[in-house]
Formats: structure tokens, C-alpha cells, sequence
């Protein structure tokens, strides 16, 4: 398999894992979960009942207290934090549930002060307590409309984690965050498991090893370029999520405050990067003069040619690219985004077209970048509108960006021309 065959097979493997975990159409789907405990009904349903005395048991619950003014009406405060990096308000509404041999209750979101009213349009939760021979058992049910497995798996992990968490908390007292997923060890055995799963498609070979993890530094960087500035926004915590094949994924600690910081956000990841550029061009100058051993002079320009490739790719103006985050954020009229899209899209190709990429294969590749890029749409819709960018930051995420494609070409032209 030839290496353009290889990356038309990555790509495609990415295409179809996108779409099934962002856009396949799920329509109503329903998540339902039953575990019994050694406890006494009653002491079950003063604990799931948001309502009920024990309602704030859960580690992210603040306080969980019937409306006095609103019949039927809960209003919770978690410690997760909303743009103003106020606990998030949330407003539940309650009706009974007939059961038969036990209590529960269906709810609904009323309103909440981080999401749109449409985000909550479909969902309802329901929560029965049942008498179990030794003890009492909870089902657990939420229905939602789902367009990709991602957020639908998310959820039913989600409810798990909290089940064993209410576990603990009967067997001791105290709620106590569940599941190792986002630990740094098991991003790390993640990050090591994408580099060998990429490994066969550039070789099995010392040179293919390589280039994986050459790709998945780079992944690791750039996203950690996203991470740093979501710090000096701040956000209070910060979090990098490994996903094999996808690349990775970096989650802020609150909802976007302001369209500057949104843009700032996207542009820090290939901005990061960009610092990179002059070094390892410097360790190739040394390399070529002697100062260093010739022998890391191929994998400099290796590793110069994936930071640069991989994160021009990420600048083009597309929906869920970096590059279109920004666009998005700078120019509001249509006619402007596009203009600037298609300027944006020219540099890049021209960079391609500079180090030798035949037109046809520069025509396929903006073809499955757009594809991606649909496959990619939706987000979800807060609340309350962004705050407007001032004139000087629009002026200098423009020119940001504008660096990050020129530093990044750069890198792109000048390890082509030394490695072919």
C-alpha cells in the first residue's frame, strides 16, 4: 500500500467514525439503568427525589430545594461552573409517576442558565424506587433525540458513574467523583494506544513507528496549545481527552464567555505550535553545519513536516476546524465569512500545490474536508448570546491567524524541499 493510499484509508476510517459518533441519526432513544441496594425504600427515595432531604448527596449537586412560589418546581446549583463562572441553575419539573409497588417521578428541564431552551426540548427523565427482596431497587430512564453515539454514550456513562457514586455514598457518607477515564495514566496508555494503531497504516516499520508518534506529539501539542489558553481565560479546570484514530479533544472548564475568547481558544492550538517552527528549522541549520549529528537531521524534518501539514490542515475554514471557529468569530456577514474562506482555502492550497501536490489530489482532498466538515456541524446553542469582539480584537485574531497559516506553510515548504 502506497503512503497516498494509506492516508485516503485514515481519512476514511476518520470519516466514518465521525459520522457515527456526531451525525448518524439516532432519532428518540431511551437510556435505562437498574440497580438494587441494600436499603430501605425510603432512604433510596429521599436521595433521588430532587426534592427530597438527601438531594444534594451527589458531589456536583450544591443544593437541590423545591420552589416555595412554584408548585412542582426544583431548582438545583451545581458545582460545574457557567460562563460567569457562577454554579450552574438548573430548574426541574416534577410530576408523580404511577408505580406499581413503589414511588417516582418524571421530570423535565424548565430552564437553565448555561444551555438553550431547545437543547432540553426533547428530554425527560424518569426515576422509580422499588421494594427488592433485600432492600430496594432504582430504574433509572432518560429519552432524548440524538444525532451520534457520542453524547448518547456519554449519558449512559454518565448515569453509571453516578449509580456507583450513590453507592459509596450509602456505604460511607460521602459522593466521591467515579470512573478513571480522564486520568493523565489513562490519557497516556490512550495516546500510546493511537500511535500503534496508526503505526501499520505508514509501515510496520521503525521509520513508520515514527511517523505515529511524531502524528500523536503533535496531536498532544497542539492540544495542549488549547488548554493553555483556556488557563488564561480562567477556566478552573482544564482537561485533554485521547481519542484513537480521532486525534485528541481539549475541554474547558465553563461554557465560552465572549466571541474573543472562542477565537483565541481555537487559534492557541496551531499557535503553540507555531513556536516549534523556528527551533526545529534552527536544529536542521545545526544539523547541516555539523553541530549536530546528521543522523537527526530526517527525523527533524519529519517531525517540522507533520507539525506544519497537520495544523495548516487544522487552520482551513471549515465548521469544526480550528481555522472555521475563527473565522466564524471575526466576520459576521456571510459575504465576508465566505470571501475569507475562500482566501483562507487558496493560501493553503497554494501551499500544496508549492511542494508539488497535483491539482487532482489538492481537488479530492478539499472535497473530503468539506465532507468532514458537514459531517462535523452542530454544536451545542448556550443560552446567552457571546459577547461582541472590540475592533482591536478582531484586528488581532485576523492577524493571528494570519501568522499561524504563513509559519505553518513555511514549515511545510521548507521540510518538502529538504526531505524530496
Amino acid at each position: 500500500m502506497t503512503a497516498l493510499q494509506s492516508a485516503a484509508l485514515l481519512l476514511f476510517i476518520n470519516l466514518g467514525l465521525l459520522w457515527l459518533l456526531m451525525r448518524i441519526p439516532l432519532g428518540l432513544r431511551t437510556i435505562r439503568l437498574k440497580r438494587a441496594f441494600r436499603r430501605s425504600p425510603e432512604e433510596l427515595w429521599k436521595a433521588i427525589n430532587p426534592a427530597g432531604s438527601d438531594a444534594d448527596w451527589h458531589h456536583s449537586v450544591i443544593s437541590s430545594k423545591p420552589l416555595g412560589n412554584r408548585k412542582g418546581i426544583v431548582e438545583q446549583f451545581y458545582s460545574h461552573l457557567d460562563r460567569n463562572g457562577e454554579p450552574l441553575r438548573r430548574l426541574l419539573a416534577l410530576e408523580p409517576l404511577p408505580t406499581a409497588g413503589g414511588r417516582g417521578f418524571r421530570s423535565r428541564v424548565a430552564d437553565d442558565s448555561t444551555l438553550d431552551a431547545t437543547f432540553w426540548q426533547d428530554f425527560v427523565e424518569s426515576r422509580i424506587v422499588r421494594r427488592a427482596p433485600d432492600g430496594a431497587e432504582i430504574e433509572i430512564s432518560q429519552t432524548d433525540r440524538y444525532r451520534g453515539l457520542a453524547f448518547l454514550l456519554f449519558r449512559y456513562f454518565v448515569l453509571r458513574r453516578e449509580l456507583r457514586a450513590l453507592e459509596g455514598w450509602l456505604a460511607t457518607g460521602e459522593s466521591l467523583p467515579q470512573g478513571h477515564f480522564e486520568h493523565p495514566a489513562v490519557q497516556c496508555c490512550l495516546a500510546l494506544l493511537s500511535t500503534l494503531l496508526l503505526w501499520p497504516f505508514f509501515g510496520l516499520t521503525v521509520g513508520g513507528l515514527m511517523i505515529s508518534t511524531f502524528l500523536t506529539l503533535v496531536i498532544a501539542l497542539h492540544e495542549l496549545g488549547h488548554l493553555a489558553a483556556y488557563r488564561t481565560f480562567g477556566h478552573e479546570s482544564v482537561r485533554m481527552i485521547f481519542v484513537p484514530f480521532l486525534g485528541g479533544i481539549a475541554i474547558g472548564g465553563r461554557p465560552y464567555r465572549s466571541h474573543f475568547e472562542v477565537a483565541t481558544c481555537a487559534l492557541m492550538g496551531p499557535g503553540i505550535s507555531a513556536f516549534f517552527v523556528p527551533i526545529l528549522i534552527a536544529g536542521d541549520n545545526l544539523a547541516a553545519h555539523g553541530l549536530l549529528l546528521e543522523q537527526f537531521r530526517g527525523p527533524l524534518l519529519i517531525f517540522l513536516l507533520i507539525l506544519g501539514a497537520f495544523n495548516l490542515l487544522n487552520l482551513l475554514p471549515m465548521q469544526r476546524f480550528d481555522g472555521g471557529q475563527v473565522l466564524r468569530q471575526i466576520f459576521k456577514t456571510r459575504r465576508s465569512l465566505i470571501g475569507a474562506s475562500f482566501a483562507a482555502t487558496a493560501c493553503i492550497l497554494g501551499i500544496g500545490w508549492e511542494i508539488g501536490v497535483s491539482s487532482g489530489v489538492l481537488a479530492a482532498a478539499l472535497a473530503v474536508f468539506i465532507l468532514l466538515s458537514m459531517i462535523g456541524a452542530g454544536s451545542l446553542k448556550p443560552r446567552h448570546k457571546l459577547e461582541e469582539m472590540r475592533a482591536g480584537e478582531r484586528m488581532l485574531v485576523a492577524f493571528g491567524l494570519y501568522a499561524a497559516i504563513a509559519i505553518h506553510g513555511y514549515a511545510v515548504v521548507f521540510s518538502a524541499e529538504k526531505l524530496f
